[in-house]
């Protein structure tokens, strides 16, 4: 093979936009995709495509066996696909084949349980990964990195396994029309209730990155993987990807309530604590995890390399592209989130 050759498992929100660069730099994709539709879609933009889910591990096993590179950003927490791309990547290296593996995990990893009461002190840095080792088993996305660090040790220097963690991810692409998580849930939340709300007393921070900025990020640590020794992963896979700038729960919730009720889309301007009832109408249990903990991290890794960002801030974007993109929706029959966001511990 070139060493040119993706597998990309995930060509949604993040990964729709690093199959665009990864297609721009002259790599072969091939991608995971569920629906027909979808695959004409990426189809016509230079990418092939094989039909397939999560779920169908001996489909992923035989991609990830047949390419030089993988990408995993569908989600954090979807264990039997992750262990199916290590079964590839094993078969590979049994064939003497090297393999670059980007895992997708995210920043509430790091998240406390200080459900929205206060900021927390503690920040996480990537070139500190025994901070991030540290971490219980119980903790959001944990199960997922585990086992790719479990893979890692097995394999050695036969391949290099990586995982980037972003924090709270934000931006809207018009031409794919699609939207983040967490604040877009919020917004979703405040138009049905007819009020903005947060967490406790939204005190708790996050970093921050525009989706764009996310996935230059990842070309970045792709070129770094694809260049340097097997064995400077093996010491840290770990790479945070912020811009620099924090925001807490409940700014966030405030810049909402304040466009959404100039809007007249709902009652006041001034944002209020969700009562614990209503969060099955947003991330169901795992709520005060998702929308109300600490997630501090520094990208000191990335920077390193030279990535910087480029793009708008969080509030820009929200009052600029994804609440105006929110406001067109029908939101009567919104029921929270309905994907995984957070697999959380029952200990933690």
């Amino acid at each position: 093979m070139s060493g040119k050759s993706v597998f990309l498992i995930g060509a949604g929100f993040i990964g729709r936009e690093v199959l665009d660069r990864l297609l721009a730099e002259n790599y072969s994709v091939t991608t995971l995709v569920r629906r027909e539709a979808h695959a004409a879609e990426l189809q016509q933009s230079g990418a092939k495509t094989v039909l397939g889910t999560l779920e169908e591990k001996e489909i992923i096993t035989t991609q990830a066996a047949a390419h030089d590179i993988i990408f995993h950003t569908a989600t954090a927490d979807h264990v039997p696909s992750v262990e199916a791309v290590i079964a590839g990547i094993e078969a590979r290296a049994k064939q003497g084949k090297k393999t670059i593996y980007i895992h997708t995990s995210g920043t509430s990893l790091l998240g406390d349980d200080s459900k929205g009461e206060y900021k927390s002190d503690k920040i996480f840095y990537d070139d500190k990964p025994e901070d991030i080792d540290a971490l219980p088993d119980t903790a959001a996305h944990r199960e997922v990195d585990l086992a790719i660090l479990r893979a890692s040790k097995r394999l050695g220097t036969a391949a290099k396994l990586a995982i980037m963690i972003p924090p709270l991810i934000y931006g809207f692409n018009p031409k794919y029309q699609r939207l983040s998580i967490q604040l877009p849930t919020l917004t979703r939340f405040a138009l049905k209730h007819k009020y903005a709300g947060y967490v406790g007393k939204g005190a708790a921070v996050w970093n921050q990155i525009h989706v764009y900025d996310l996935a230059r990020g990842y070309m970045t640590l792709l070129h770094w993987l694809e260049q340097t020794d097997a064995q400077n992963v093996l010491h840290d896979p770990y790479f945070f990807c912020e811009n620099g700038l924090e925001f807490s729960w409940g700014e966030a919730v405030a810049v909402i309530a304040k466009e959404l009720y100039k809007a007249r889309r709902i009652e006041s301007s001034e944002p209020k604590t969700i009562p614990e009832n209503l969060y099955d109408d947003l991330f169901g249990d795992t709520t005060p995890w998702v929308v109300g903990s600490n997630a501090r991290c520094r990208a000191n890794r990335l920077r390193a390399l030279g990535w910087k960002p480029q793009e708008k801030t969080l509030y820009e974007s929200l009052v600029q592209d994804e609440i105006p993109a929110i406001l067109k929706e029908d939101v009567a029959n919104f029921h929270g989130y309905a994907g995984v966001a957070a697999v959380v511990g029952k200990s933690s």
